[in-house]
């Protein structure tokens, strides 16, 4: 079983995250942010992973805190049940439609961190949680997970829809790439190291 648990502690956040890549989707998510709590169940069950995620933060500030230390918390989690990666697939990629949006999601287990974010939200807010934070959160992920990341909105909508399109899609793409090949020996690059 690939698994991890990482906990992160500063003066802004107190974080216990962890995941099983081999999982059934089962989740446990409380990080004080509900519709943050929504994305991360989607991200759970549609890459069948076992998460559990539970977060202190002050929020009385704003979200901001919560959702860039969850981001290097879950980064951290992902590259450390992956291991030394040999033997997984690396790559993964999804369109995924919901409703009227589209989703595109590409990425690279390569241990080198890029980010591509292209998700202009029709609105800013979803309840009191500023749209403009997913970005934050996936550029903590990419880079504390050591992944390349392209996240594309193919065709916009609801922001609800927006984003539950992406999560959905990062899942079922990273879901992809941390699959063991049987008939990848060793680590999937020609320089013997990712």
């Amino acid at each position: 079983m690939r698994t991890a648990e990482v906990t992160r502690q500063t003066k802004e956040t107190d974080i216990a995250i962890s995941i099983n890549l081999d999982g059934e989707g089962n989740s446990s998510i409380s990080t004080g942010i509900p519709f943050m709590d929504h994305m991360l169940t989607l991200f759970a069950k549609h890459g069948n992973f076992d998460l559990n995620v539970k977060v202190a933060g002050d929020l009385e500030v704003d979200c901001h805190h919560t959702m860039e230390d969850a981001g290097l918390a879950l980064g951290k989690a992902i590259a450390d049940a992956l291991g030394d990666k040999a033997g997984i697939t690396r790559y993964g990629h999804m369109i995924l439609p919901m409703d009227e949006v589209l989703a595109l999601v590409a990425l690279d287990l390569s241990g080198r961190p890029y980010l591509v974010y292209e998700v202009p939200a029709p609105t800013s807010y979803i309840r009191d949680l500023d749209v403009a934070l997913f970005g934050e959160f996936f550029r903590a992920l990419s880079n504390s997970a050591g992944m390349n990341l392209h996240v594309k909105i193919l065709n916009s909508g609801e922001t609800h829809h927006l984003f539950e399109a992406v999560f959905k899609a990062f899942a079922r793409a990273l879901k992809t790439a941390v699959v063991l090949d049987p008939r990848v020996k060793g680590i999937p690059s020609t320089k013997g190291s990712l």
